[in-house]
C-alpha cells in the first residue's frame, strides 16, 4: 500500500518525491479500421502522483498495479 509521506531516500515520484499513488487504467483507439468503428485496441495502465498529478502510461501486460507503482516510485 502506498505511503504518503516523503522519504529522505531516492524512491517517489520522478516529479515532486512523494510516495502516494493511485493506479488506473485507460483504453484507447489504434489507427485505421479501429479508429473509424472506435474499436479500443490499446490498454494502459496509468500510475498517478497523489500530490502533484504526475502521471505515466505503462502498456497493460497484466501485471498488478502495486508492481506499477514500484517502477514509478523507483
Amino acid at each position: 500500500m502506498p505511503s504518503d509521506t516523503h522519504s529522505t531516500d531516492d524512491r517517489g515520484c520522478p516529479k515532486c518525491g512523494h510516495t502516494g499513488t493511485d493506479v488506473g487504467s485507460i483504453s484507447t483507439t489504434g489507427g485505421g479500421l479501429s479508429k473509424m468503428f472506435d474499436i479500443q485496441t490499446n490498454q494502459f495502465q496509468v500510475v498517478t502522483c497523489t500530490n502533484c498529478g504526475y502521471s505515466e502510461l505503462y502498456r497493460d501486460t497484466g501485471s498488478g498495479g502495486s508492481d506499477l507503482a514500484d517502477i514509478f516510485l523507483g
